[in-house]
């Protein structure tokens, strides 16, 4: 099958990108192909729903520039294509005086990146806005909010369908040949199927790298991929949060640390904690492929990462493995959520793409050369911004069609 711009993976990023892409130019014939049977599902269906202000990443970074932009456009999104959502605000609390500094340090970035009301405020002024919330000090954030990421991708896909759009599933890519005039890649679906494209975008998240791999080359970075585990608060418990609790997150470690979060669908969760997955999708602990986990194991970039990180990442392994260890990272913040408080909920793959001296990527990284562009990072706050990062990729797109 023939296609101007042919897009793997229907993640929200993917989707984001095509709908770009079509809205620039119709007139072109654009196809997503996606190995799963439905639409968002993986990142962008498992991740807490927060609708992120743009206060931690390092201005002029395209985290920062893309999240602060998307913000925009995906609250206009959602008040247009009547997707519910609630910008219900966040506290960002320092528990005790260590964590001071670095919430200052946030305070002071959010304020560079630009994001008018923010405010440091007491533990006692905390208490107004989440009664239950113990803390020194903590940072309002009015920007943030709650959505459902699964519906915002459904619409993105509903609206490029729609307009013109083809979406295939149960499409995995083989194989990629890449030529002076068009590049061909072969899918495993009906004894294989080959597409030709103008332009091939690979937005496949956390297989991203080694479909670039399939050009014969050498992707800059490996992606690890780290599950994210949730609990809920019971029903009769949900009272003790009313928003979003987050705490000062340790400047060390790359992750937000254990939040709680009111879902837009209704309840309360609790998490995630950040444990190595053995296998690339493994939603649990007894999710293994001994192929990928090697892959993971012998990579050099990998295991600097667990020598540097080895206290965190046994202190995250204690909170998979034992509740009570969960239940105590979250009763820093509200010390009456207990243990027989907390249900096992669902759980999700964050894909961390990772240099070979050790290096996590911190922003985002969008390559192209001739008819191809890779997107082989899109960490958090992607969803968020998933309609800015899909100008940024469709702007590399339209530059070769």
């Amino acid at each position: 099958m023939r296609h101007d711009i042919l897009i793997a993976g229907a993640g929200i990023v993917g989707l984001a990108t095509a709908l770009q892409l079509q809205r620039q130019r119709p007139d072109l014939k654009i196809g997503i192909i996606e190995k799963e049977a439905g639409l968002a599902a993986h990142q962008s269906s498992h991740n807490s729903g927060v609708i992120h202000s743009g206060i931690y990443y390092k201005p002029n970074s395209l985290r920062a520039t893309n999240c602060l932009r998307g913000y925009k456009l995906l609250l206009e999104f959602c008040q247009e294509q009547g997707v519910p959502f609630d910008v219900c605000g966040k506290l960002i609390a320092a528990v005790d005086n260590s964590e001071l500094e670095g919430l200052e340090r946030i305070f002071q970035r959010g304020k560079e990146n630009g994001l008018k009301g923010l405010k440091k405020i007491s533990g006692e002024k905390a208490k107004e806005i989440e009664p239950n919330l113990e803390c020194k000090e903590a940072v309002w954030v009015p920007q943030a909010g709650i959505v459902s990421y699964a519906a915002v991708a459904s619409q993105y896909a509903r609206i490029f369908e729609v307009n013109g759009g083809e979406i295939y599933l149960k499409q995995k890519v083989v194989a990629i040949r890449q030529g002076s005039k068009q590049v061909e890649v072969d899918t495993d679906k009906n004894n294989g199927t080959t597409w030709n494209a103008k332009v091939f975008v690979n937005c496949t998240g956390l297989y991203s790298d080694k479909v670039a791999k399939m050009l014969g080359g050498k992707a800059p970075a490996q992606i690890l991929p780290f599950r994210g585990e949730y609990y809920d608060l019971v029903p009769e418990r949900q009272h003790l949060v009313k928003n979003l609790i987050y705490p000062v997150p340790n400047p060390s470690f790359p992750f937000l640390g254990v939040h709680l979060t009111r879902m837009i669908e209704g309840g309360i969760e609790a998490g995630p904690n950040a444990v190595l997955a053995f296998r690339r999708e493994g939603y649990s602990r007894w999710n293994l492929n001994i192929k990928e986990l090697s892959e993971t194991l012998v990579f050099p970039g990998f295991r600097k990462i667990a020598a540097k990180y080895w206290r965190d990442g046994w202190a995250e392994m204690k909170r998979s493995y034992f509740k009570s260890h969960f239940t105590k990272a979250i009763q820093r913040l509200v010390p009456e959520i207990s243990e027989k408080d907390l249900v096992p909920g669902r759980s999700g793959v964050r894909a961390m793409a990772c240099d070979a001296e050790g290096n996590l990527i911190d922003d985002f990284l969008i390559q192209s050369n001739s008819r191809i562009v890779n997107v082989l990072n899109a960490p958090s706050p992607a969803a968020t911004a998933s309609l800015a990062i899909g100008e940024t990729i469709a702007a590399k797109v339209l530059e070769q069609c």
